[in-house]
Formats: structure tokens, sequence, C-alpha cells
């Protein structure tokens, strides 16, 4: 039937010679499919026991700003949005100086944080552009963050 929707023929030449286009899409499309659901993101419960175990470097990409008046996740270091690029690719003593951390290996995992999630995304993939292939963000970011953590202080009271 696929063939003669292609097609718009009939009979064992038409399927013949779709049947090996179709595998070859199938195939891409299994491919494509392994890629696309590599998770990127962490949810609360992950973000806590990865800060747990200082198994990451978490980065919160918001505006000195906005951290100053909202606060920030404990363990978090502050790297603006628009310095993300350059501070991943600054040296290392010029990145420990500016940021007070040793800056991170392409290796390392970083966790990338910020209000909602949109900016942590940026960061994201600036950092995997640069070959930060194990980084991954915080999509609920601090509004997420505090919710969970003021509903965690109700009930341990």
């Amino acid at each position: 039937m696929l063939a003669r929707l292609v097609l718009g023929t009939s009979g064992r030449a038409a399927l013949g010679s779709v049947e090996p286009a179709l595998g070859g899409l199938k195939s891409i499309w299994r491919c494509s499919q392994a890629f696309c659901s590599t998770p990127k993101g962490v949810t609360y419960r992950e973000l806590k026991s990865l800060l747990n175990s200082k198994d990451i470097m978490l980065i919160d990409v918001r505006n000195t700003l906005e951290i100053l008046e909202q606060g920030k996740i404990p363990g978090s270091i502050n790297i603006p949005l628009d310095e993300v690029g350059e501070a991943l690719q600054m040296n290392p003593v010029d990145f420990k100086e500016k940021y007070c951390q040793v800056k991170p290996s392409k290796s390392d995992r970083l966790v990338f944080s910020c209000l909602a999630g949109v900016r942590s995304k940026k960061a994201m993939d600036t950092a995997i552009s640069l070959g930060f292939n194990s980084a991954q963000h915080y999509a609920g970011g601090w509004k997420e963050w505090v919710t969970y953590e003021i509903s965690e202080e109700k009930q341990e009271s």
C-alpha cells in the first residue's frame, strides 16, 4: 500500500525499489531516536543527589542581581549566561581567579540552572558545543527548587 501511495503504482518492481529505502529510513529513525532520547535534563531529586555526592559543578546562569535578590541553590556557582562560553574556554588560572572554583574539564559533569530552565538550556547547548558532552541542565530552575525545598521543610516540621 505504501508503495502505491509513494510511487502511484503497484507490483513487485515498485515494492522492490521501495523496500531498501524504507529500511534505510527505519535505520535513520532508530538512530535519531537513540540520539534524541539521551537525557540532558535533571530532576529535582537527581540534582539533590548529585549535589550530596559532590559529583557535579552546578552553574547558575542568572545575572548576579537576580541571585542576590532571590537566592541560589546551595553549592552552585554563578556564571551569567553571557559569560558561559568565554568562561569555559578560559585558562584554569583565570577561571579560578574569577569564579573561585577549579575550572571544569570537558569530562566533568556540569549542570546548569537558572530561574525556569530557558537560560540553563542555552548554557548547556553552549557547553556541549565546546566539547563538554556531559553537560546537563535543571529545567525546573530556581522556581522549582524553592517550591520543593519549602515542601520538604514543611514535611520535616
